[in-house]
C-alpha cells in the first residue's frame, strides 16, 4: 500500500524557518508530480507548490520568494524550504503526489496520494 508521510512542522516566529518533508513509501513504480498545499481554519486547502519528476516549479504568488520545492528521486521524498514565515503561513500543510503503485489487491494503477497533515504555526 502506498503512503505519503510528512515530518517538520512546528511553532516558529515570524521571519524564522522551517523546512518540511514527505516520503513516499510502498509499492512504487513510478512518482510523477509532487506538491505541497496548505489549509488554514475556514479556508478552503490551497497549492502552495509543485514540482515535476524532471524538476519543473510552480508556486503560489503568496509564497514566491520565500518557499523552496525540491525533491530527491531516489528516496521519493520532496521537500518544503519555508522561510521568511509569516502569520499567514499558519495553516495544516499536506504533501500529495502522483503516483503509480501496486495496490493490496496486486493491481498496479496510477492514485492520489495525501499525506497525514503537519501543523505549521507562526506566531510570536
Amino acid at each position: 500500500q502506498v503512503q505519503l508521510v510528512e515530518s517538520g512542522g512546528g511553532l516558529v516566529q515570524p521571519g524564522g524557518s522551517l523546512r518540511l518533508s514527505c516520503a513516499a513509501s510502498g509499492s512504487i513504480f513510478i512518482v510523477n508530480t509532487m506538491g505541497w498545499y496548505r489549509q488554514a481554519p475556514g479556508n478552503q486547502r490551497e497549492l502552495v507548490a509543485g514540482i515535476t519528476s524532471g524538476g519543473s516549479t510552480n508556486y503560489a504568488d503568496s509564497v514566491k520568494d520565500r518557499f523552496t520545492i525540491s525533491r530527491d528521486n531516489a528516496k521519493n521524498t520532496v521537500y518544503l524550504q519555508m522561510n521568511s514565515l509569516k502569520p499567514e503561513d499558519t495553516a495544516v500543510y499536506y504533501c500529495n503526489a502522483e503516483i503509480r503503485g501496486r495496490q493490496a489487491t496486486g493491481v498496479l494503477r496510477w492514485g492520489t496520494y495525501w499525506g497525514q497533515g503537519t501543523q505549521v504555526t507562526v506566531s510570536s
